[in-house]
């Protein structure tokens, strides 16, 4: 008797000893645990079927085949002008779609499980939902910036087939030097969809849970669009050369060499010099005509720096009118001409001159005295 109490007493301890380190695993990976019963049934419960409960607690009936397919689309004009700062609107589409389904779990002929297969291909069917969306705008290029206080956009869910309500809006700004063209903006998305659903057994009661019958696991997935915007080609101008500088108190011509680097002809062309005091300016408008891509125009400008002008560089602003592609009249951006200024030669007056003319004369007279006074002696 006594060697049976003590086979008793050892298996006791055994159980107790398994019990707890399955409690302490439980604790340290974060799995929750039915309660355990007093009974040799439940030490005897496989440690596999306790450290996975969501699978003993469920059935899954069939597998979905199909995830999200996400695609952006831009809304309204894609083109822009040069230096631009504009919003983009962007459209995300789900075309996900599920094709096929495959049988896991016979049902027999319980109605009870017939009842749950049949709830369960109809939770299959939201598969194709992406949730969890974040997108972010990304430029791979230095001539567009996307503003970051709304460079990432969120969004909750994307039902395939269903047009968002609201499209992620993004703002850019293009450089005043980008060239012509079509530009690819990245949009990485993240997101998360349905993976698997199983459904709950009556023993799910035992974790606490009411009122649940399934359960959903989700899958991570990525995914870069991209989004084309296209910028116009049109004339853009840059100063290439300035010749002469200005004098105090003194009218000089100014030669201002103005390049067209753009991509399209600038009709019947004319820059405009604006100056402000000290400075003033005789003729503030010359015609350049016509100029192709590559082509330069020298403009010539009499300029005077008055007398309280201060010795230094002075950035004179210019603009170029022109007539564009649609024969409209364009103002090219803000073109600036810096032109050093100097003092003014010093000259002798002709006050100065007469006194140096009598100065002269009366030393002549003086050496001939002396000379005629040395002869008479």
């Amino acid at each position: 008797m006594s060697g049976i109490g003590n086979r008793a007493g050892i298996k006791r301890t055994l159980s107790f000893s398994v019990i707890t380190a399955i409690l302490v695993f439980s604790v340290l990976t974060g799995i929750m645990l039915p309660a355990v019963a007093d009974t040799d049934d439940k030490e005897s419960r496989d440690i596999n079927d306790l450290l996975l409960p969501n699978y003993i607690f469920s059935t899954n009936y069939y597998d979905s085949f199909g995830t999200p397919d996400i695609y952006a689309s831009l809304l309204g004009d894609p083109e822009f002008e040069r230096g631009e700062t504009v919003q983009l609107n962007v459209n995300l589409v789900n075309k996900g779609a599920i094709y096929g389904f495959k049988y896991d779990t016979s049902v027999g002929t319980d109605k009870g499980d017939h009842f749950l297969s049949l709830k369960e291909l109809e939770y299959e069917t939201r598969r194709t939902t992406a949730v969890g969306i974040d997108a972010e705008l990304i430029s791979g290029t230095p001539f567009i910036e996307v503003e970051p206080d709304n460079s990432i956009q969120s969004m909750e869910s994307l039902f395939p087939g269903e047009i968002p309500e609201h499209p992620l809006t993004f703002t850019i700004t293009i450089s005043n030097k980008a060239p012509a063209g079509v530009y690819l903006l990245q949009l990485p998305v993240s997101y998360q969809y349905q993976s698997q659903v199983r459904m709950t057994t009556n023993n799910v009661v035992r974790l606490g849970l009411t009122g649940t019958d399934h359960i959903t696991h989700y899958a991570s997935a990525n995914k870069t669009l991209l989004i084309p915007i296209y910028v116009k080609a049109s004339p853009r101008f840059e100063v290439t050369d300035v010749s002469g500088n200005l004098v105090v108190g003194e009218k000089q011509t100014i030669d201002v060499t103005y390049k067209n680097t753009g991509e399209v002809t600038a009709g019947d062309a004319t820059v405009r010099m604006v100056v402000m005091r000290p400075l003033s300016i005789e003729q503030s408008v010359v015609r350049l005509g016509s100029m192709a891509p590559g082509e330069s125009q020298t403009a010539s400008f009499n300029i005077v720096a008055g007398s309280s002008a201060v010795i230094k560089n002075y950035g004179i602003d210019s603009e170029i009118k022109y007539y564009d592609e649609q024969d409209e009249v364009t103002l090219s951006d803000n073109l600036k001409v810096s032109v050093p200024l100097r003092e003014s030669e010093k000259k002798i007056g002709a006050f100065m001159l007469s006194i140096f003319g009598v100065v002269v004369l009366l030393l002549y007279l003086l050496v001939n005295v002396v000379r005629n006074h040395k002869k008479y002696e």
